[in-house]
C-alpha cells in the first residue's frame, strides 16, 4: 500500500494548483519558499534519522512504498516538502486577506507564556526523548523571536497554525491510525507523555507548530531581503549623468 505517500500527494495538491491564483501567486515567493523548506527540511530529517534508529518512533511497512534513504522511508523525506508547502501557502494566503489582525497587540505575550509552559514541561520530563527535545528546541526558537528577531509577523503565524489545526487533525490522525487498522507512523509512549489528542501524540502539536515556524522564519527573512534589495535597472537607470 502506498497510503503515506497518498496523504503527502493529498496535502499539497491544492496548494500547489492555488498557487498560480492570480489573488495568491504564491509561486512568485518560491525563491524564499524553496530554500526555507529545503533548510527546515536538512534539520527534521537529521533529527528524523536519529530518533528513528533510537526507536523514538518508527514505520510500518505496509503503508509504505519500500524505498528508503538513511534508514527513512521516501514517503518521510517528501513529508517535509509537501506539508511545509501546504502549510507556508495557507500562511501566505492568509496574510493576504484583508481581515483586522486581532492577535497582534497579544503576541508577545503569547510567545513568552507559551515558551514558559514549554520550558517546564520539559525541564520535568528529561526522561522522554520526545517531550524534551521537542518542548525545548520550541521553546529555544521562540526565545529567539523574543529576543532577536523581534518578527511582526508571529501573529500571522499563531492564526494560521490555528486555522491548520483542522487539516492537521485529520492528516497526523490518519498517520497515526485514525480511520486505519494500523498506523502509518508509531511512538514509543515511554518516550513521549502518553497523551493522545484522538490518535495524536500531544507532542506533535509542538513538533507541527517547530516545523512550520522554522520555514516560516526563513522564508519572511528570504522575502524581506529580496524586498530591500534595490531594482537593478533602478539603480542603473539613477546613476546615469544627464548633462546639463
Amino acid at each position: 500500500m502506498a497510503t503515506y505517500l497518498v496523504i503527502n500527494l493529498a496535502a499539497v495538491i491544492i496548494p500547489f494548483i492555488f498557487s498560480f491564483h492570480r489573488r495568491l501567486n504564491f509561486y512568485k515567493s518560491w525563491h524564499a519558499f524553496w530554500p526555507a523548506a529545503l533548510i527546515t527540511a536538512a534539520l527534521f530529517l537529521f533529527w528524523d534519522v536519529f530518533f528513528t534508529r533510537w526507536g523514538v518512533w518508527g514505520f510500518t511497512p505496509k503503508y509504505l512504498l519500500g524505498r528508503s534513504l538513511l534508514g527513512l522511508p521516501v514517503e518521510e523525506w517528501l513529508f517535509f516538502i509537501c506539508i511545509p508547502y501546504a502549510c507556508v501557502f495557507t500562511y501566505a494566503s492568509l496574510k493576504k486577506m484583508d481581515t483586522h489582525d486581532f492577535l497582534s497587540a497579544q503576541a508577545g505575550r503569547i510567545t513568552f507564556a507559551l515558551t514558559g509552559v514549554l520550558i517546564l514541561v520539559a525541564v520535568f520530563n528529561l526522561d522522554k526523548a520526545y517531550t524534551s527535545v521537542t518542548f525545548l528546541l520550541t521553546a529555544g526558537f521562540l526565545l529567539m523571536h523574543l529576543i532577536f528577531i523581534k518578527p511582526t509577523y508571529l501573529s500571522s503565524f499563531y492564526f494560521s497554525y490555528v486555522i491548520l489545526l483542522f487539516p492537521f487533525l485529520l492528516i497526523n490522525g490518519i498517520l497515526t491510525g485514525s480511520f486505519l487498522d494500523g498506523q502509518v507512523v508509531w511512538y514509543n509512549d515511554s518516550e513521549n507523555l502518553g497523551i493522545r489528542i484522538f490518535t495524536i501524540p500531544i507532542e506533535d502539536f509542538i513538533y507541527a507548530f517547530l516545523l512550520i515556524l522554522m520555514n516560516v522564519t526563513i522564508y519572511e527573512a528570504l522575502l524581506s531581503k529580496k524586498e530591500k534589495q534595490p531594482d537593478a535597472r533602478t539603480v542603473k537607470t539613477s546613476s546615469i549623468n544627464i548633462p546639463v
